[in-house]
């Protein structure tokens, strides 16, 4: 029974996780396919940025509720596992499961957004001394620089040097950095081909 119920979590992690928020609000609000201009993504930044050549303030509004949703829905199946008493290991598998979904969602043909905003949700759930010392890192860079990839970088950095400082044997129940690694990565791999423009100097900043 117990393992049923965690495969349903499981399952309905990725499956929420998946919900392409920016994508929806930018086509059925906004009235733009987000996934066809811009930098293509769904996340925030883009929904922001296509918006903002027609409607500033919706662009805005638009932009923060993507932020906000796509934040907390990974947090919403966490909390659920709480409730049901779930342990620490489940609770991390669901974290890494929504970033995953997120980031390779099925409702999108497996594409997806860069998984920074849904990282944020469930780590400061799960992890909230480092995540909130990284979205410190964020905005410090962004405020200087004023590339968004660039400064998810500076704040994924800060997060692992963080987590080993704070928790050097291990991270919020479990024996292991690997979950926090694994999200680590998949939000670098999503991240590559800004990071190859970001050399080339073709990133485009934040207005």
């Amino acid at each position: 029974m117990e393992f049923n119920t965690n495969l349903v979590l499981y399952i309905v992690a990725y499956l929420v996780g998946g919900i392409p928020f920016g994508y929806l609000l930018g086509k059925y609000v906004g009235g733009v396919d987000v996934t066809s201009e811009g930098s293509g993504n769904i996340g925030a930044t883009n929904v922001l940025r296509v918006l903002k050549q027609r409607d500033p303030k919706l662009a805005k509004k638009l932009g923060a509720t993507t932020l906000f949703l796509d934040a907390i829905k990974g947090m919403v199946v966490i909390g659920i596992a709480y409730i049901l008493n779930a342990p620490s290991s489940v609770l991390w598998t669901i974290a890494v499961l929504a970033v995953i979904g997120h980031c390779f969602s099925p409702f999108m043909g497996f594409e997806g957004g860069k998984g920074v905003a849904t990282g944020v949700g469930v780590l400061l759930v799960l992890l909230p001394a480092p995540t909130l010392m990284a979205i410190a890192a964020w905005f410090a860079s962004i405020k200087t620089i004023r590339v968004s990839s660039a400064s998810s970088m500076v704040a994924l950095i800060t997060l692992i040097i963080a987590s080993y400082l704070l928790y050097p044997d291990g991270i919020n129940g479990i024996d292991s950095h690997a979950p926090l690694w694994i999200i680590s990565f998949i939000v670098f791999y999503k991240h590559i081909p800004n990071l190859v423009r970001l050399v080339k100097k073709e990133e485009a900043q934040v207005v």
